[in-house]
């Protein structure tokens, strides 16, 4: 067994996954990427993490799947006799807005909710023994969807408020060997929103984001990043919170620009 410790990342090659993976790498973590198509973004995740001082193992894997979610576990414990920290960042969604239900059939409810929800549990229940064994943690990457009821799809909106109960439930029941905590991001400026909503959309949609938050301005991933890390890290008193990073979304629109003026 190393005595170093050990993440395992769902959703790693790109964006908040990839930018999580790096940030526990520097903070002394060997990293298990996982990723289901972005084999070359995985790569060059694997390789950032790498020339941090990790050891890296690289697997590819559909969280909806249960077998790949235990052969995920398995492979790392085969690598490292231990698992540390589960961060459940893999996710999906349709970008046809929450008001368009024409656009949706059973198969895209039920593929959203087999990655973002029962995918989410599915690592959870393979990784448990051995996240208690190491009185580890688990990070779940919700969304404002799942707090709002506001989003992308109303299957990413429930998918996420299903992620957003099963936190509150798996805390209680993996207490008090295990802390598990969600955070909840708002706009993120990453490719997942770039190719969901197209260059012009996306800029639309962050303009508007930064004129209506009481912060003004969008998430990076590195900002998600580094409030999981801090969950993984040094929370010790945290368990069941849903960590809302909307650059206060939640607080409603508090700067009314006033006709003929900015501001």
């Amino acid at each position: 067994m190393t005595d170093r410790k050990v993440a395992l990342i769902t959703g790693s090659g790109t964006g908040v996954g990839a930018a999580t993976a790096l940030l526990l790498a520097q903070k002394g973590y060997n990293i298990v990427i996982n990723y289901s198509r972005s084999e070359a973004e995985a790569k060059a995740s694997e390789a950032a993490c790498q020339q941090s001082g990790a050891a890296t193992l690289l697997l590819k894997g559909d969280v909806a799947q249960d077998t790949d979610c235990k052969a995920m576990t398995q492979a790392t414990i085969e690598r490292w006799g231990r698992l540390d920290a589960l961060v459940n960042n893999a996710g999906i969604t349709t970008f046809t807005g929450a008001g368009n239900w024409d656009a949706l059939d059973a198969e895209t409810f039920q593929r959203i909710f087999g990655v973002n929800t029962v995918g989410m549990f599915q690592m959870v229940r393979a990784c448990a023994p051995h996240l208690k064994a190491a009185k580890g943690c688990v990070v779940n990457v919700s969304s404002i969807a799942g707090s709002l009821g506001i989003g992308s799809s109303v299957p990413y909106i429930a998918s996420k408020g299903a992620m957003n109960s099963l936190t509150l439930y798996l805390a209680r029941a993996l207490a008090p060997d295990v802390r598990v905590n969600a955070v909840c991001p708002g706009l993120i400026t990453s490719r997942w929103f770039v190719d969901g909503l197209g260059q012009e959309g996306f800029e639309k949609v962050k303009a508007m984001t930064e004129h209506n938050t009481p912060l003004g301005r969008a998430s990076e991933p590195t900002d998600v990043a580094e409030a999981i890390v801090w969950l993984v890290t040094s929370a010790r008193t945290v368990t069941g919170e849903l960590m809302l990073l909307d650059a206060g979304t939640h607080l409603g629109a508090t700067r009314m620009q006033v006709p003929g003026k900015t501001g």
